[in-house]
């Protein structure tokens, strides 16, 4: 993570800033606040802290990552040389507002089923580079973050079971070639192939892109063969605010939803001197 800070930085910095070089007097010491202009829950803060500091600029701030925002809330105040905070203003300022998005978007669906005894999930649809950073603002927003990569568990997808014979084929293969220590799931898309991945010891199986009805015949199909909780179920595909009470009041373990982090609108700060 620090690695791409430091690479967002020497991007919008490319040969120097040429305003503030022109305009601000060197060496000039000033006191910015950094102001929310929008409602929602708060993520970032001990990130931007750390890139302040790490620039020797003097930083206060009383809210936490997942507290709740209003307009106008002052996030951070900092202190230090006028030329190098703003040079770091809009990389810190892009980074929070992106991660606050992501987290009031987790924390909004969280909300939606806290009712339910239900788990949400982000998944792997972040934006390119910044996926550490997103998977934190989901957990700052009360989500989990799923896998953080490909080495953190065996996810068997569609694409993985077309070279296989069918689901069940390609489940049987990982558990033979994956060390205990690793979780496994497995996508799967009709009511049979999820009875059997269940059935041969699937950690996780995912009902994916299927109807509340649909999922609904399956929990139903696990219950008669009292084998429901041989396997988490996880339902992902489509979700929205209209639909995930439909599918949490089911009784699945997981909803995962891709557009936490692919569709979640920034909130909106600015920094004052």
């Amino acid at each position: 993570m620090d690695k791409i800070i430091e690479y967002m930085l020497t991007e919008d910095k490319g040969f120097g800033d040429i305003t503030s070089s022109a305009v601000v007097e060197k060496g000039l010491e000033v006191t910015a606040n950094i102001i929310s202009k929008d409602e929602g829950i708060l993520a970032g803060m001990d990130i931007i802290r750390e890139v302040f500091e790490e620039y020797d600029i003097k930083v206060n701030f009383w809210l936490t990552d997942g507290t709740h925002i209003s307009e106008n809330d002052l996030l951070m105040s900092v202190y230090g040389d006028a030329r190098t905070i703003l040079l770091l203003e809009r990389t810190v300022l892009n980074l929070s507002m992106r991660m606050s998005g992501v987290a009031s978007a987790a924390n909004h669906y969280v909300n939606l089923v806290k009712d339910y005894n239900v788990r949400v999930a982000g998944t792997r649809k972040t934006s390119p580079a910044i996926a550490k950073f997103d998977k934190y603002a989901l957990k700052a927003g009360g989500a989990d973050t799923h896998r953080f990569g490909l080495d953190d568990m065996v996810l068997i997808k569609d694409n993985h079971i077309a070279t296989c014979e069918n689901p069940l084929d390609a489940l049987l293969k990982a558990k033979s070639n994956t060390s205990f220590s690793k979780k496994i799931e497995i996508e799967v898309e009709t009511l049979d192939d999820a009875v059997e991945c269940v059935q041969n010891g699937a950690d996780i199986v995912m009902l994916d892109n299927m109807s509340p009805f649909e999922v609904s015949e399956v929990i139903d199909k696990l219950n008669e063969l009292d084998i429901r909780h041989n396997s988490l179920i996880e339902v992902s595909g489509g979700i929205t605010d209209e639909t995930i009470i439909d599918y949490a009041k089911l009784g699945v373990d997981i909803i995962s939803i891709g557009a936490l982090t692919h569709s979640s609108r920034s909130l909106n700060f600015s920094m004052r001197f």
